[in-house]
Formats: structure tokens, sequence, C-alpha cells
């Protein structure tokens, strides 16, 4: 199995942060504006699904989003996932099948944190999932600029700057 092969199997398409995606979910069932958070302007689905796929070389930029995101590993290699918290701390997740290496399955970004992510420098490609609740909306999705995102948090501005596009 190669990325291509996922790429063509689920029919993904490119995503604006990087690498490739296919929504896999979204319910049916809404939550209305009133009993959501006041940072949602709308209602939202309960929850959402894809598929994301990173190759080598390639990275997902630092961007934020208003729920939290649950990540889930399924095939190819180690894919780091980098979080600035609120305070200024810079956490790097090893999501992969390798617990020995502390590699974990599953890793939950919080809301309205900035993160980004690509694969280790050992892997080819990593295919994992991202699960949203409330749903992902493009209008919760922000993509960080370098330089603003360096002004806040200049102790990062390396890897700020290594994992923006703008």
């Amino acid at each position: 199995m190669t990325a291509e092969d996922l790429v063509k199997k689920y029919e993904m398409l490119s995503h604006p942060e990087g690498g490739w995606f296919k929504e896999t979910y979204r319910s049916e069932e809404k939550i209305n504006e009133t009993a959501l958070p006041e940072r949602f302007s709308e209602k939202r689905s309960m929850s959402t699904a894809i598929y994301f796929l990173m190759e080598k070389g390639n990275f997902s930029a630092f961007h934020r989003i208003k729920s939290d995101e649950c990540w889930h590993f399924y095939a190819g290699q180690t894919l780091l996932i980098y979080v600035l918290d609120n305070a200024g701390n810079l956490e790097i997740v090893k999501l992969g099948n390798n617990i020995e290496k502390g590699e974990c399955f599953q890793f939950v970004v919080p809301a309205n944190y900035w993160f980004a992510s690509r694969p280790s420098d050992e892997s080819d490609f990593s295919f994992v999932g991202c699960t949203v609740a409330p749903g992902f909306d493009f209008a919760d999705f922000e993509l960080a600029f370098a330089d603003d995102l360096s002004l806040e948090y200049p102790q990062h501005k390396s890897t700020i700057d290594s994992l923006c596009r703008q």
C-alpha cells in the first residue's frame, strides 16, 4: 500500500493546510447555536470525521479550529503533531503504532490551540483520521501567518517558520 494507492482508493482531495483528505462522516443532526459556546456563530453538525494523508516532505500548516479534534493513527509511519497551547508551550506528539518509542494511536488537540503536523523524517507517509465535535466547518478554520504567530510565540519562531505557508 502506498500513499498514491490511498489517495486513489478514497478519492482524496488536496487540503488547504497541506496533505490529502476525504470526509467520511458528517452527522445529519445539528446543534443549534444557542446550545453551543459563544465562539460558534451558527449551528454545527454534532460530529464530523475525515481521512487525512500526509506524504514525506509535506506538512499541514499551523492552523486552529473552534472545536476539539481527535486524531487517530491508521497506517504508514509516524506523524508528528506540533501543538502550541495558550501559555506558549510547544508539545510535539508522535502519532503512530510504535508505543515502545512513545507513539500513541490517538491524540486530542483542544479547541483554539494552534497546531501543525508532518511525517517524521523516517516516514514515507502517514494515514490518519480526524474526528471533530462539534463538527468541522471551514468558518471555524484559521490558517496562521508565520510573522503573526512568531510575534505571539517568539521562542518557537524556527518551528513556526518551518510549518507555515504564509
